[in-house]
C-alpha cells in the first residue's frame, strides 16, 4: 500500500506542476532586444530551416488541395501548411520568438504613413 501511495503523491505532484507551466509562462515579459548571439542563430540556422519549411508545407498542402476541397477546410490547411511557417521564417524579427511585428515596428509604420500624409496636402 506503500508503493501505491508514492505513485499517486508522485502524479499528483507532476499533475499539478504540468498545470501550473503554462499560466507562469504565459507571465514573462516578451523580449524584443535579442543579444548577437540569438540574431546569428536565427539567422544562420532558424531562418533556413524555416524556409525549408515553408516550401514543404508549400507542396503538402498542394498535394492534399484536392482533399481539403472536398473536406471544406482549405483555410485551415493553407494557415497550418503554408501561413504559419512563412509568418514565423519572414515576419519576425532577427533573433525574436513571436511572429509578427513590435510595437515600435507598428509606430514607427504609423508615423511614417502620418508624415507621408501631411507631405501630400
Amino acid at each position: 500500500m506503500g508503493r501505491f501511495c508514492r505513485h499517486a503523491a508522485l502524479a499528483a505532484v507532476v499533475a499539478g506542476t504540468a498545470a501550473l507551466a503554462p499560466p507562469l509562462q504565459a507571465q514573462q515579459p516578451i523580449d524584443e532586444s535579442p543579444s548577437e548571439a540569438e540574431m546569428i542563430g536565427d539567422l544562420l540556422v532558424a531562418r533556413p530551416i524555416g524556409a525549408v519549411m515553408t516550401v514543404a508545407g508549400t507542396a503538402a498542402f498542394l498535394v492534399s488541395l484536392p482533399f481539403t476541397v472536398l473536406a471544406g477546410n482549405v483555410s485551415e490547411a493553407a494557415e497550418t501548411l503554408m501561413v504559419g511557417p512563412a509568418k514565423t521564417t519572414f515576419v519576425r524579427c532577427l533573433g525574436c520568438r513571436k511572429p509578427g511585428y513590435s510595437y515600435k515596428d507598428i509606430e514607427a509604420n504609423r508615423a511614417r504613413k502620418a508624415a507621408e500624409a501631411e507631405a501630400e496636402y
